[in-house]
């Protein structure tokens, strides 16, 4: 997969760097009701993202600005791509499924782990560096704690690791090796949590709050991992993203909005160095609609920071 250059990181005990980063700009006002799901393919050199609330897919190629869309029956929230076979893994509603954007195939469902929780959905995912998909689900109406932390593997088994989320968002993981961290969004409760990672079983322990946000901050949603390991994190209803130390929490950056709702952020670019950042116009009142033109659109900015290679699901 794409192993973090450990070269790139501080020596134990330093401390981490402010980034720098440059004007954002508006690159596609698409007015999604619920934009999420950013991924830079390395191989496509394109971006994908999803509009959860209206069932669509997004690819957009920035060198050449061909824009594409994909209309699904459902939900669909995250994705990543496969390292041998065609196309996408994503979650739907329901669960994990395989889609190719190069047919006129509707997805296949690989498995829903939770057929009882009826007023669930999936939201956030990723895959890590060995290839397996993580992903959350949550009460549809954010209220009820009936959402889960799950590892889809490219085996086919799927593992429940932690429950009782509203909403759920991310993950992330900074480090290498056994030093792995993962980080993972109660998004409602506004907590941020860390788990120690073990990347060969795919396991994880020792959950502690890495930070809880004040009302002023908005609430943690989506986010990612640059190479020097530090933690993105954007912020629904703080109309920002804002870059952490992974081991304090110590914010270290903040990249400020023309919208509100700040729903995910991830480094692409034929550089590594750009963040692109979606936004929501879900629930926003007619005075606030006006007041946010840009709300639901795509965003990007300059860094000096460098971005980590989506991983591969590993089949």
């Amino acid at each position: 997969m794409h192993p973090l250059d450990t070269s790139l990181q501080p020596p134990a005990g330093a401390a981490f760097s402010a980034p720098v980063a440059g004007t954002v700009r508006c690159v596609q006002a698409l007015g999604c009701a619920l934009g999420e799901g950013l991924l830079w393919s390395v191989r496509e050199r394109a971006l994908y993202w999803v509009d959860i609330l209206a069932c669509h897919l997004h690819r957009w190629n920035p060198a050449s600005g061909a824009l594409q869309r994909w209309t699904f029956a459902e939900e669909i929230s995250a994705l990543a791509e496969r390292s041998e076979g065609p196309g996408l893994i994503v979650t739907l509603r329901r669960g994990f499924a395989l889609f190719d954007p190069a047919t006129d195939a509707a997805p296949r469902y690989l498995h829903q782990p939770e057929p009882e929780r009826t007023g669930n959905r999936f939201n956030d995912g990723k895959c890590d560096a060995q290839g397996r998909f993580w992903a959350g689900s949550m009460d549809f109406a954010c209220q009820a704690p009936t959402g889960a932390l799950y590892r889809y593997d490219p085996d086919g088994r799927c593992t429940r690791h932690d429950d009782g989320f509203a909403v759920t968002n991310g993950p992330t993981w900074s480090g290498t090796g056994q030093h792995t961290a993962m980080y993972f969004n109660a998004t409602s409760e506004g907590n941020t949590y860390r788990y120690d990672c073990d990347p060969a079983m795919g396991t994880v322990s020792n959950k502690t709050l890495w930070k809880h946000w004040l009302p002023a901050d908005g609430l943690p949603d989506g986010m990612t991992t640059d190479a020097l390991g530090r933690v993105w994190i954007a912020h629904w209803g703080g109309g920002c993203v804002t870059c952490h130390d992974p081991v304090t929490a110590v914010e270290l950056g903040r990249v400020s909005l023309p919208v509100s709702q700040v729903t995910t952020c991830a480094f692409g670019g034929a550089d590594l160095r750009t963040l692109f950042i979606t936004s929501a116009r879900v629930g926003l009142t007619p005075e606030q609609l006006a007041a946010e033109p840009l709300a639901g659109a795509l965003f990007a900015v300059d860094t000096d920071s460098l971005g980590v290679p989506a991983h591969l699901f590993g089949c």
